[in-house]
């Protein structure tokens, strides 16, 4: 928090406002860059959308636009990691996960419901880091600093383990299209789900997400066709060359 201009301590009534300007400028840019990514929305009309009277308040607060952006990446990457850390660790302690599809809900269910059950919050994270990796591929990777995807990464090692055998190359592949798969279909839940100009039943349905973990769970446990990943002698021809994994919203794999 930046230090004000004062020679007395400010009362907890002015602590608690200015708290709440920072929030809501991070509130709205976050709406307007999983609408619009950060290259379509200025510095004015984030202020504006977070309906503060100074238009320096965004420079007050975070001093560039790109700090903000920084922030904000890791604010959602925190959480994420946290979650996901905590499934993990609860299904390690009980002799987990046993399944695949164990590990796939440790890594669909910490990445949704981030803005918790404040009406003045919606879920913008996924969409926002979605654009940002494709758009700005380098800033999203050095926000993250290399941090926060522990979790993500542990998930990936109980996968290797309970996948079916298979050349490491092949699982590292499925890995790269799983995260794929995981940001475009929570991306478009995301987005339906903070449309109120009509009903969206598919993606509100309880039935939507479980029958997304299980459609992971088929390609990640799919036995692999015969021939795939070996010379014509049957030998594995591709190297077992990891993916780069950086976490965003659902562990987001840049390869």
């Amino acid at each position: 928090m930046p230090k004000y201009p004062t020679t007395s301590k400010p009362s907890k009534t002015q602590v608690n406002a200015r708290a709440s300007a920072r929030e809501q400028i991070k509130l709205a840019a976050r709406r307007l860059f999983a609408l619009r990514g950060i290259d379509g929305v200025s510095v004015r009309e984030i202020v504006e959308a977070a309906a503060q009277k100074n238009h320096g308040s965004l420079t007050y607060y975070f001093g560039t636009k790109e700090a903000l952006v920084r922030e904000l990446v890791a604010d959602g990457a925190k959480l994420i990691d946290e979650r996901r850390n905590a499934l993990l660790d609860a299904l390690e302690a009980k002799g987990g996960p046993k399944s695949v599809q164990d590990v796939v809900e440790a890594l669909v269910y910490p990445s949704i419901g981030l803005a918790g059950t404040s009406n003045d919050e919606e879920d913008t994270y996924t969409r926002f880091i979605g654009l940002l990796g494709m758009s700005h591929r380098e800033l999203f990777m050095d926000a993250l600093e290399k941090r926060w995807n522990s979790g993500y990464l542990r998930a990936l090692e109980h996968l290797r383990r309970l996948m079916p055998e298979m050349p490491a190359a092949a699982k590292n592949q499925r890995f790269v299209f799983m995260g794929a798969y995981l940001g475009s279909v929570l991306s478009l839940r995301e987005a339906a789900l903070t449309d109120r100009s009509r009903p969206h039943p598919t993606w509100s349905s309880k039935n939507t997400l479980p029958h997304f973990i299980q459609t992971i769970t088929v390609m990640l446990g799919a036995p692999l066709q015969k021939g795939l990943f070996a010379d014509a002698d049957g030998n594995a021809t591709a190297k077992a060359r990891r993916p780069r994994a950086i976490v965003g919203s659902v562990g987001l794999i840049l390869d």
